[in-house]
């Protein structure tokens, strides 16, 4: 008896207690989608931006400015948009694979994509500006300046953007007498998801720009990148961009910092490691460029 007291003392001070039960992490994903796609259904899209023309005369073709931080992907876009629309990875803009902090685009370039095998004459209706990409120091980066005349058509093709001064009347790249055509019709802000929170002085750049459109009326959006790089359940399934809690909540924020409303970003993913087309990729694109087109249109039609 005493023997069967002592061992029972000795399995209640060493017998394994388990652990009460731990609350799940709450899931990074919603149970349903705050936007809708049309997933596995791309053609709509598609042959509304093959269709699309412009209504003016004076106008050949809609032009889109791309501007935003360095390494955000606007080079990246533009080959991701002649992909899609061609078919097969292409490669219009010279594009970075580096990640460096200094922008690869140097000159004001205007890029067109080729419409139909065979005929190198004939390109989309529409054309798209990279341009240097914006940087925290002042003396790095594109000219604020410099934005805000590419949007009016003062720049010129291959003009070299120099960090420290912008361009002046008196400089050979610039246009004195710009047309319709020369003007900028829709300006795109590009920002990645997966980079550090943007700095003030950036913010603050972006924000005047904006401004600055908004006073000539030219319509704007932005475009978030690298999504699957910021989330995994996206990185895992695309399909889950607009169920991210995480990506969600980055688009929320610089709608706050910026000031452009939630329903005028979009979340895409540019080709990068690919080397054959996807149609979850050529959707969001897609639902993207559709939007450029149609803002762009408006502001061609109040010329």
């Amino acid at each position: 008896m005493l023997f069967h007291c002592v061992f029972s003392k000795f399995l209640f001070f060493f017998t394994v207690r388990t652990p009460p039960p731990q609350p799940r992490p709450p899931s990074p994903t919603l149970g349903e989608p705050w936007r809708d796609v049309n997933w596995g259904d791309k053609e709509v899209d598609l042959q509304y931006v093959k269709e699309y023309k412009p209504e003016r005369d004076d106008i050949r073709h809609l032009r889109i400015l791309l501007y935003g931080p360095v390494g955000a992907g606007k080079s990246s876009f533009i080959n991701s948009v002649s992909s899609v629309l061609r078919d097969r990875m292409s490669i219009p803009a010279a594009a970075s694979a580096t990640t460096s902090d200094k922008s690869f685009t140097r000159k004001y370039e205007t890029h067109t994509i080729r419409k139909e095998k065979g005929n190198p004459q004939t390109f989309y209706p529409f054309v798209f500006n990279d341009i240097m990409g914006q940087e925290e120091d002042s003396g790095s980066g594109v000219h604020p300046e410099d934005i805000k005349l590419a949007m009016k058509g003062h720049v010129r093709e291959k003009y070299k953007f120099n960090p420290v001064s912008p361009l002046s009347s008196e400089d050979p790249g610039y246009n004195p007498e710009p047309s319709a055509d020369d003007k900028v019709h829709v300006l795109v802000c590009v920002f990645s998801a997966n980079s550090a929170e943007t700095t003030e002085s950036v913010l603050q750049k972006m924000a005047d720009i904006r401004q600055e459109a908004g006073d000539l009326g030219i319509s704007q959006m932005a475009m978030m990148t690298k999504i699957d790089e910021a989330c995994g359940e996206t990185e895992k399934n695309l399909r889950n961009v607009y169920k991210s809690k995480h990506l969600k909540k980055k688009m929320k924020d610089f709608s706050a910092a910026v000031g452009i409303p939630m329903n005028c970003i979009f979340p895409i993913k540019n080709y990068s490691e690919e080397i054959d087309i996807s149609d979850d990729v050529d959707s969001l694109i897609l639902s993207a460029l559709r939007c450029m087109i149609d803002f762009g249109d408006d502001f061609i039609n109040k010329l």
